[in-house]
């Protein structure tokens, strides 16, 4: 699977100096989109709703996300939500059913892979992975610059 690329905010964030990303390469800014919060949607399951809530003061905070970011960000919180749900059915009737055939895994084992599989992708997309939020602790307001002995002038 093709990793995505990170948001231009998510390269500053982590990269050696201003303006640039961890390597040290400029880092164009894009189009600059309004950074105004989505709202979630009326639909959203309620603990869909729960995760948004959770997540959206971060993001914000971070200008990672805009207005047209909703459906993506609802997306991850829905397949959350359908991790979640999936989990707790195994966690209440086990990893296997008693079918004809015999043994099987249960449905909810798929179910809760699948959805953690969709979520982790979506979570990538917003830097809501460990791996990120790492990237991110390093490079906050390091401009790295001055040891770095690969850093040329420009």
């Amino acid at each position: 699977m093709a990793k995505a690329a990170a948001p231009a905010t998510l390269r500053l964030l982590t990269g050696r100096s201003p303006g640039r990303d961890s390597g040290g390469r400029k880092v164009a800014s894009g189009p600059s989109f309004r950074r105004v919060p989505p709202t979630a949607p009326e639909w959203l399951s309620e603990e869909a709703a729960a995760e948004w809530a959770r997540v959206m003061p971060e993001l914000s905070r971070l200008d990672l996300v805009k207005e047209s970011d909703r459906a993506a960000l609802a997306a991850y919180c829905e397949a959350w939500a359908t991790f979640v749900e999936a989990t707790r059915t195994v966690q209440r009737e086990g990893l296997t059913i008693e079918a004809r055939q015999g043994t099987l895994a249960h449905p909810a084992v798929a179910i809760a892979r699948n959805a953690g599989r969709e979520m982790r992708s979506w979570a990538a997309h917003f830097g809501l992975t460990p791996s990120t939020e790492q990237a991110l602790a390093r490079g906050g307001g390091d401009d790295g610059d001055e040891e770095n002995p690969f850093a040329g002038s420009g």
